[in-house]
């Protein structure tokens, strides 16, 4: 046993396994706080046989993260099995090179530099992750404890880099100190390094459970029914007019509908008909809602909608607009539509896309290259226009309410814009169905217990299918549905205010480690080499 810890190919696959049953929904969150530590052993002892081994560095680490990465994202192989090879190679690739400038750095510098390096490496390819045009931020460390919002109670202060920054340093140390204690005998090296690193563990949860046991829900309450049509978004969602869907969903919320109702909220792009606004606004489906807005006076409709818009003029188009032919381009959108008794209705588009699915990544540069097409992830194949602010929805009463659509709920900083803009609650509405039933649609729902911790705000959650929740300002699951089931959901929403330190600052935990790393390669690339005594 002792020859198979120092093979680097077994440490490797161990922290490959370690990351993966730590995350939701199936894992055990404590496991991260050690899982790079094998990775880190092998890359040391690679380093340490003095053989050119940069490419034996990038293979193990590959080996690590294709496991992560497999094993809790595999479930993309039922919207796309092309996008799901995409998805977890390349961004295996892309962590195995951070690995590697690691190694670079270690072989010039102090250990402790070369690690406060690796720290503020990965805490910027998260951040990295979140805004270029290939983003895909799902296996950000601070995610893992989305199933235990009780742990993290201060991603209030930090948001979800909080949760990445906790983990990157119990790993850390615990590295340091084995790698420094190879001279202890085994026991004494666990009682040297066990009680710290449960030190490291549990403050921070302590601290979590006292915040979590004393905050108090604020705000007045608001009545709100989200629906589950649960539609088969392959076969029939796609098919069905819009008037049918209307009517359909309106008689969902019939049976729970009261006097007191304010909200009804349907999922992203449940109008799937995909007609320009214009036509909507004159459509069947439109009367039939305000004729049941007449009789229930109090009640307002944020519901999804596929739409597009044809563009005459050239100077009008946007850098997602996409050719229709000669002379006329088309703008489609993944919009929310809040609807009440007022004349015209407001709208907002879809911000954060999905890779490939609904944006052609670096547009201006490959659609030259490639033509009008489309990366075959799944789903739909055009460019989707966005708007480039958040906007709130406001109600007859002046409350706002934030629109958020489905991928735009993994984005921590994105969502403080709609509470910026004086969003009261969060409304996410999505479509979970493409993962059929796996971890993915649980995955997702545990990004929105971190979105409601970080903007001390509730949230009403209405899935095609998934799972349709109300979700309080702790982070816990009020009440939810199963996936698969056709249901509509009554609950109260609070209405919160108050901004949060996160909401205030955003990832300023990510921007600092940008800075940090800036000044660290500045010094790496001008220190002349020395060789590192071990």
């Amino acid at each position: 046993m002792k020859e198979l810890i120092q093979k680097p190919l077994f440490l490797a696959v161990i922290s490959g396994l370690l990351l993966a049953c730590s995350w939701p929904t199936y894992g055990i969150p404590l496991l991260i706080f050690i899982a790079f530590i094998p990775l880190f052993l092998a890359e040391k002892k690679l380093r340490e046989s003095n053989s050119k081994v940069k490419l034996k560095v990038v293979f193990y680490a590959y080996i690590t993260f294709v496991i992560w990465n497999a094993i809790t994202t595999w479930w993309l192989y039922y919207a796309s099995g092309f996008g799901m090879f995409f998805a977890v190679l390349v961004n295996s690739f892309l962590m195995s090179i951070l690995f590697l400038l690691y190694h670079i750095v270690a072989k010039r510098v102090s250990q402790k530099l070369s690690l406060l390096f690796f720290l503020c490496l990965w805490l910027s390819f998260e951040k990295f992750h979140l805004i270029w045009d290939f983003s895909w931020p799902w296996l950000n460390l601070g995610h893992v404890f989305g199933n235990f919002p009780e742990w993290i109670q201060w991603y209030e202060f930090t948001g979800v880099f909080g949760g990445s920054l906790w983990i990157l340093v119990t790993n850390l140390f615990g590295f340091y100190v084995i790698s420094n204690s190879f001279q202890l005998k085994f026991i004494e090296l666990i009682k040297k390094l066990i009680p710290r690193m449960a030190l490291l563990v549990s403050i921070p949860i302590v601290i979590s459970m006292w915040m979590y046991e004393t905050y108090e829900i604020k705000g007045k309450t608001k009545e709100v029914i989200v629906l589950q049509p649960n539609v088969d978004p392959y076969t029939e969602k796609y098919d069905t007019p819009n008037f049918a869907i209307t009517k359909g969903l309106l008689q969902q919320a019939n049976s729970l509908i009261t006097s007191k109702t304010e909200y009804i909220i349907a999922p992203e792009t449940v109008l799937a008909e995909s007609v320009p606004f214009d036509r909507f606004y004159y459509s069947p489906s439109r009367y039939l809602m305000m004729n049941y807005l007449q009789i229930h006076p109090k009640a307002q409709l944020l519901w999804g909608i596929d739409t597009y818009n044809f563009i005459l003029d050239k100077k009008d188009t946007s850098p997602s607009s996409n050719i229709y032919k000669d002379g006329v381009w088309v703008d489609f959108y993944n919009a929310a539509l809040f609807i009440n008794q007022q004349p015209d209705f407001q709208k907002y588009y879809k911000s954060k896309l999905v890779v490939g699915i609904e944006n052609l990544p670096y547009k201006s540069i490959l659609e030259p290259l490639l033509g009008n097409v489309m990366l075959n992830l799944g789903g739909t194949i055009s460019t989707k226009t966005v708007q480039e602010e958040r906007s709130v929805f406001i109600a007859n009463d002046r409350t706002k309410v934030a629109p958020i659509i489905c991928y735009e709920s993994v984005y921590g900083e994105f969502v403080t814009g709609y509470v910026k803009k004086g969003a009261q609650f969060l409304a996410i509405i999505t479509n979970d169905a493409w993962w059929n039933k796996t971890q993915g649609h649980k995955q997702h729902l545990t990004f929105a217990t971190i979105r409601a911790i970080e903007t001390r705000r509730d949230i009403a959650r209405s899935a095609n299918t998934g799972i349709s929740a109300f979700i309080n300002q702790k982070g816990d699951i009020v009440s939810k549905t199963k996936y698969g089931e056709k249901k509509a959901l009554l609950g109260n929403v609070f209405l919160n205010s108050k901004i949060t330190f996160y909401v205030l600052f955003g990832d300023y935990i990510a921007y600092t480690a940008i800075l940090f790393l800036t000044f660290l390669s500045l010094y790496f690339l001008l220190k002349k080499r020395k060789p590192i005594l071990y």
